[in-house]
């Protein structure tokens, strides 16, 4: 009985730390300077498709842009990840400067 408590208390404090977690985590997902950084990164994914579409990138382009794109998410979420949940402004100007140099790649 006294081992049945222990794993019922253990579950109830994983799911109690968990829950906690993901209400934190959906209000980091929609910071304003995150949400912008990943509104225009989704443009630029539609961008490269629409360009591949119309014939004025390749899929081996279009993949090398998808991946500088991914890097720049994957830095937005490191750097989220550093500073609970958010980005600073200086960190937003610099992933706005990697999103530039790829924007400017797509379509030339």
């Amino acid at each position: 009985m006294n081992r049945l408590v222990k794993i019922l208390a253990v579950s109830a404090v994983a799911l109690s730390a968990t829950t906690g977690a993901f209400a934190q985590t959906q209000w980091q997902k929609d910071h304003p300077r995150r949400a912008e950084v990943n509104h225009r990164l989704a443009n630029q994914n539609k961008r490269i498709h629409n360009e591949v579409k119309e014939g004025e990138i390749t899929k081996g382009q279009a993949k090398a842009l998808h991946k500088e794109d991914r890097q720049i998410r994957q830095e937005e979420r490191d750097m989220a990840a550093q500073n609970g949940g958010h980005i600073t402004k200086q960190e937003q100007r610099t992933l706005n400067q990697q999103e530039n140099k790829v924007s400017r790649q797509i379509g030339n």
